[in-house]
């Protein structure tokens, strides 16, 4: 069993005393948790078919060509043309259970009048809630992958940048000398680097992928954290305890994980909410600029600049996508709030 300190419980208390820092957390919580598991919400396929006896899970399954439910084609089913037939033939016994928003985030669903528009404003009657974009895709859909694409490409960069600058920033603070020296030349020099124009570079020569942009952010953002890491070690070895454990005989990597990082852990705690805004921004910002993900991967910047290209036209794009935008990096700022709150040694300095 994990028993916790009294002074974990005290920064737990503190950080649930903060309303709008804990319910936020719990939001974002349900957020990513939903997101996981959005094509049971948000998809083109169906959650469940029952056909002649026959229960088909599509959203679960490969392909399953239209004959399958006696339509007159191969390829995939239109689970929402299969749903109209089965609603038009309600005596058959057949039916079928549809997500919410029955359209996926690369479906265009273009109108057959001539001359129309390829973007619909939004409508509960063709199911499209916020409208499509210019090429007649679901914004809600493309609105819900992207969360889950920049949400994991925030999470996914913030554990590699922490990794790398938690464990140069603790060595420099903890060797110093001729080792410190050297690594802050190299970083002051590295951070002279022009980010944005590697990016450019690099989507010059390459067709940005996932990876592909995750590497070089890595590249350019791991020392930021270092700087934090290297100067509370600096304040953690210079302590008491640090001199007790070299007279007891502790090792090196004893002093530093059993020792120094659990009382630095406050500094990596505080930031990784404001780092996580940082890594969906930055997404959005390339991608919005056309450096980032290619077409036609579900993307926040790639709805801004459409919704920015046709503000007029089609208002609901930009205003769903910064909607978006604004609710949940509201809702990081406040969870970092309560986090810089819960762990602030001011809050426990003195005894009750």
């Amino acid at each position: 069993m994990i028993r916790l300190s009294p002074l974990t419980i005290k920064q737990w208390r503190r950080f649930r005393s903060i309303k709008r820092g804990y319910w936020s957390a719990i939001g974002l919580v349900v957020l990513v948790g939903l997101s996981l598991v959005a094509e049971a919400f948000v998809n083109s396929r169906a959650l469940v078919v029952y056909y002649e006896g026959e229960v088909h899970f599509p959203t679960y399954s490969d392909f399953i060509p239209g004959k399958t439910f006696g339509l007159d084609y191969e390829y995939e089913t239109n689970y929402r043309e299969l749903a109209d037939r089965f609603e038009a033939d309600a005596d058959s016994g057949n039916w079928i259970l549809m997500p919410l928003v029955p359209y996926n985030a690369l479906e265009n669903d273009l109108s057959d009048e001539v001359g129309a528009r390829p973007y619909t404003p939004p409508s509960v009657a063709t199911e499209h809630y916020l409208g499509t974009d210019t090429t007649g895709r679901d914004v809600l859909a493309r609105l819900v992958y992207g969360f889950r694409l920049a949400m994991g490409f925030a999470l996914l960069l913030l554990v590699s940048n922490y990794v790398i600058g938690v464990a140069v920033g603790c060595a420099m603070g903890f060797w110093g000398g001729a080792f410190d020296l050297i690594f802050q030349r190299i970083i002051e020099i590295w951070n002279n680097v022009p980010f944005i124009y590697v990016i450019m570079i690099v989507a010059s020569i390459v067709v940005p992928s996932f990876w592909t942009l995750m590497g070089v952010m890595v590249l350019f953002g791991w020392t930021g954290m270092t700087w934090y890491m290297r100067t509370s070690t600096y304040k953690e070895k210079a302590r008491e305890y640090v001199s007790a454990a070299r007279a007891l005989g502790a090792s090196n990597s004893r002093i530093i994980f059993g020792h120094i990082l659990p009382n630095t852990i406050s500094v990596i705690v505080t930031f990784v909410p404001f780092s996580v805004a940082g890594g969906i921004t930055a997404l959005t910002a390339l991608d919005y600029l056309g450096f980032g993900l290619p077409p036609p991967t579900p993307s926040w910047g790639e709805l801004l600049a459409q919704g920015t290209s046709h503000v007029h036209e089609a208002p609901w794009i930009v205003a769903s996508v910064v909607s978006a935008m604004v609710l949940v990096l509201l809702m990081v700022t406040y969870v970092g709030e309560a986090i810089r709150e819960a762990f602030d040694p001011k809050q426990f300095s003195y005894y009750e």
